[in-house]
């Protein structure tokens, strides 16, 4: 029986990769986004090898991984081929313990690396997980071994996806106004579009980077994955009465592309992870060594911006300049790219749980955001917000922005008046803003204060939460999408293939 509350918190079904929780950004963006729901309201349909957390949602089902019956039994007969060797010797790589992939798993192998791709809030298939899986396994992008894994994971997102009965019956047992689709692959978006047909309710999907434009662009599969990915795009849009996108800029860009009424919105912060008003900044005098704090992942060539940032301090060391970068990273990217480095001005911290964060930026003399200027990066970064930037405001610390000045994130810290940002990819100009910051303790202070108002206007989680609920509500009041319409298949599913 509906009451109040429906007005503002309607029914949602909630479709996608990655679940609830601390562990991945779009877990983070996810929690803070619905805090504040009433449970009875709220229910997510995932496909994450992981537990969820219930401090925010309470209902919940996993897709079975047999849905997906050529990527179940594909893995499955990876996984024997490497139990062992073919001369008899026994496998000592970790298959059956405890392993980087979980019980059973070959450590670096495809079924690994797409599990910690699903940990790190990472849809499969996206630009993102082919370029960090083929890093952090040591394929150049553009080699031979790197195209075939593409082309291997454009097979299997277009291979077909039966939700069985059981599954359909859940979702249509939550009774939801509306579906929110968190999206990032073909698979996904069916599997999006099946929930709403499915419920009868009109559909949300929320962009959090700009894969419709850089997923399998370099002709994976004969061009088959792309012309499919581009019609279910379609199909997506179709069935939503609204759109979401993790900025403003996306949100600009998207309105305009597909023609449907888009908002913005990103990750958010506890108002209990803000930080009092900033006092004194501390003078780089006095033999203090100022600390410029980095917490984010260093795939994408971020590394290498941050190795720019290092070579900087370097440089200004010789001017009498005392400060070092320190950089709070994934484990897994330590291991890989924590050598490159090894500058005498960058120091390797420990990698951070979620509610660690907040306070190693309070406690920062300057935090610092980077950037690929890379083209191949730029194109696939343009109009994303990392989860951190609300967290750097946040924490009333100014901020140095090294990275292209077109990039969305650039243009939110230039927009929140929070510090510097070194738009090009020039090594003087970027030493002349660091100088300036660490040398002018005032200077400081007064850019952190301006991020920490910004911040409070827009990235406080209860006045974003409570706006997001009113989006979703006007959306539920949209139209429902249209009846599926028989017609040709572009992903080339078997005839009586269930799509999803």
């Amino acid at each position: 029986m509906d009451n109040w509350w429906a007005e503002e918190h309607p029914r949602v079904l909630v479709v996608g990769a990655a679940v609830f929780g601390r562990a991945s950004g779009t877990g983070i963006t996810l929690s803070n986004l619905f805090a504040g729901w009433p449970g009875q309201r709220l229910a997510q349909l995932y496909a994450e090898d992981r537990e969820p957390a219930t401090d925010v949602c309470q209902r919940f089902l996993r897709l079975d991984p047999r849905c997906a019956p050529v990527e179940y039994h594909l893995y499955r007969w990876r996984a024997r081929t490497i139990r062992g060797t073919s001369s008899g010797v026994p496998d000592r790589s970790g298959v059956g313990g405890a392993g980087a992939g979980g019980a059973g798993v070959e450590p670096g192998s495809l079924r690994a690396r797409m599990r910690a791709e699903l940990r790190a809030g990472v849809e499969p298939g996206s630009l993102r997980a082919r370029m960090r899986a083929e890093l952090r396994a040591g394929v150049e992008p553009g080699s031979l071994r790197a195209r075939m894994r593409a082309e291997l994971r454009a097979f299997v997102d277009l291979s077909p996806l039966r939700v069985p009965a059981g599954a359909r019956r859940w979702m249509r047992e939550q009774r939801p106004q509306v579906v929110y689709a968190t999206l990032g692959s073909i698979r996904q978006m069916r599997l999006a579009v099946l929930a709403a047909r499915e419920c009868g309710v009109p559909l949300v999907p929320h962009f959090m980077d700009d894969w419709p434009s850089t997923l399998y662009t370099d002709r994976q599969t004969l061009g088959v994955a792309r012309r499919a990915l581009l019609a279910e795009v379609r199909e997506v849009i179709r069935h939503s009465s609204y759109g979401l996108g993790i900025s403003e800029p996306m949100a600009r860009e998207y309105q305009r592309r597909y023609g449907l009424a888009f908002a913005a919105f990103g990750n958010c912060v506890d108002p209990a992870d803000f930080a009092g008003r900033p006092g004194p900044a501390r003078p780089a005098t006095d033999g203090a060594v100022l600390d410029l704090v980095y917490v984010g992942g260093l795939h994408l060539d971020r590394w290498r911006s941050l190795r720019r940032v290092g070579e900087a301090l370097g440089r200004l060391a010789a001017d009498g300049l005392r400060a070092r970068l320190t950089v709070h990273a994934p484990a897994q990217d330590l291991d890989r790219y924590g050598e490159r480095l090894g500058l005498p001005g960058v120091r390797l911290g420990r990698s951070l749980a979620s509610d660690e964060v907040a306070g190693v930026l309070r406690r920062a003399d300057v935090l610092v955001h980077v950037e690929s200027f890379a083209e191949e990066h730029c194109h696939f970064t343009r109009y994303s917000l990392s989860t951190k930037i609300p967290q750097y405001l946040a924490a009333g610390r100014p901020v140095l922005g090294f990275g292209p000045a077109e990039l969305a994130s650039m243009a939110h810290l230039d927009a929140a008046g929070a510090g510097a940002v070194v738009g090009v990819d020039d090594p003087a100009r970027l030493a002349r803003e660091v100088a300036r910051l660490c040398a002018d303790p005032a200077l400081r202070e007064r850019l952190g204060r301006q991020g920490l108002d910004f911040a409070v206007r827009h990235h406080r989680a209860d006045q974003v939460a409570a706006r997001f609920a009113k989006t979703l509500a006007r959306a539920a009041r949209g139209p429902v999408g249209p009846a599926p319409q028989p017609r040709r298949d572009p992903a080339g599913l078997a005839p009586g293939a269930e799509r999803g």
